[in-house]
């Protein structure tokens, strides 16, 4: 079953569209052939790329002038569907800007929405989203009623990006209505920490450091880990609350969900706020010398040993290769 029309909240970063853009188009074409993208920026350097995962329309404000993008672009969104071009489902992405711009088109459009799912389904019109709950042990499927448009957020990695191979995506400027006072507000500086490898979110290995390893000093074993299989290195919430890392490598509830490959949990005992962001992972690898750590209940390959021990030699013999 399908639905006539599918937007898409898009975000490009460095001149190419997010994982999660390419995420949400892969399962918005699998919904309609009619897959719009609705974009804060200028289209014409990513069209193709959009087109690519099944794009047929890119709505763009282009530059903001520094406006903040969820005020312009829930504006610009409200111009266009009141102009009569409607769609019955938007689809974005949990992050903060995603959040921002649905929560403030949510208010206008005076319609509810789902947050934190997994995966959105349509049947006979009715479209449901599946959303994981009670730390990820039950999935509640919630079916909107009444019309659209229908609002729902997504996880990270819900849904496998795959290109269908599209022509570039036409291209349709659109203006931000008048913002009055909420448009006045404007970003002036934007400081962003610096990184090298994968994002944590994005990387397809991620290795991750708690309590166990006893003291700040010692995370370098958990970023050496990860740039030598060129991965992401990631955290507990307990580690991060002492400082030793910044919020961003945080793993969990609190922090960023994860679905890597391979994630290696190191000194993490496996509070449940820790399993909600990373129980996901296809292969999970726990490092703790507590054999009765709740971890090795999820983990396909448990080691119980001295993190201290276990990872400077694992890291030999990665070097040794």
């Amino acid at each position: 079953m399908s639905v006539n029309s599918v937007w898409v909240f898009a975000q490009v970063v460095n001149g190419a569209p997010t994982s999660a853009t390419l995420e949400l188009l892969t399962k918005a074409r699998s919904l309609s052939s009619n897959v719009a993208v609705f974009l804060g920026d200028d289209a014409s350097s990513v069209a193709s790329a959009l087109g690519e995962f099944g794009a047929t329309k890119v709505y763009a404000t282009g530059n903001l002038g520094g406006k903040l993008p969820g005020v312009a672009v829930a504006s610009a969104m409200k111009a266009i569907i009141d102009g009569g071009d409607k769609p019955d489902l938007v689809l974005f992405p949990q992050n903060y800007e995603g959040r921002d711009v649905m929560s403030r088109l949510s208010v206008k459009l005076d319609k509810t929405v789902l947050t934190n799912s997994i995966d959105v389904s349509v049947d006979g019109g009715a479209v449901s989203a599946t959303t994981p709950i009670f730390g990820g042990n039950t999935l509640v499927t919630t079916t909107f009623t009444g019309e659209g448009p229908y609002l729902v957020a997504f996880r990270p990695k819900s849904f496998a990006a795959e290109s269908a191979g599209g022509a570039a995506a036409e291209v349709v400027s659109v203006s931000v209505p008048d913002l009055g006072a909420t448009g006045a507000a404007k970003v002036t500086a934007v400081h962003v920490e610096e990184t090298t490898g994968p994002k944590l979110d994005e990387a397809d290995i991620v290795v991750s450091g708690g309590r166990g390893l006893g003291e700040a000093d010692k995370y370098s074993m958990v970023e050496e880990l990860a740039k030598l299989l060129k991965g992401a290195p990631g955290a507990s919430r307990a580690i991060v609350d002492a400082g030793w890392v910044p919020y961003s490598y945080q793993v969990g509830q609190t922090g960023k969900v994860v679905k890597p490959s391979v994630y290696i949990a190191a000194g993490i005992s496996g509070a449940t706020q820790h399993m909600v962001g990373m129980k996901g992972s296809k292969n999970i690898i726990a490092v703790n010398k507590d054999k009765e750590a709740p971890i090795f209940g999820i983990a396909d390959l448990g080691i119980v040993g001295d993190v201290h021990k276990v990872l400077p030699k694992l890291i030999e013999a990665l070097k040794g290769r």
